[in-house]
């Protein structure tokens, strides 16, 4: 890959990152706001809408500084805290998969055990898409 290539493919991972964290975060607040609820662990002390709701503008907000940041070291900040997000919301996915609980189409132990997988390549995304040269 020729090194002209590469800032184009940072700027269209973190472009194409912004947007899923857009999607999930307008997702969270409307239409599948039930089925992320699924994802809030049992013991975690707070009502699981509230959680999704939050953790709903928090990836609104995200999302949109994603598609706004561009310059450095902010933009590497930032791809830093998306990757933080990631990190802070996986027991939420850990607990889908212990507790069996159904969502998203994750009604077995295999795709739950399959979805653990996504959450580290989020945060590798996260990273590689935001970082410097």
């Amino acid at each position: 890959m020729s090194r002209s290539a590469k800032p184009v493919l940072r700027a269209l991972g973190q472009a194409a990152l912004g947007g899923v964290l857009l999607t999930a975060g307008t997702g969270h607040l409307t239409t599948q706001r039930q089925e992320f609820q699924a994802q809030v662990p049992s013991w975690f002390p707070v009502e699981p809408d509230k959680v999704v709701v939050v953790s709903g503008f928090a990836e609104l907000a995200l999302g949109a500084a994603l598609l706004a940041t561009w310059r450095q070291p902010a933009r590497g900040l930032l791809g830093k805290a998306v990757a933080g997000f990631f990190v802070g919301v996986f027991p939420g996915n850990i607990a889908q998969f212990l507790e069996r609980k159904d969502g998203f189409g994750l009604d077995t132990d295999r795709k739950r055990a399959l979805r653990l997988l996504g959450q580290p390549a989020l945060v590798a995304w996260a990273l590689a898409a935001t970082r410097s040269r």
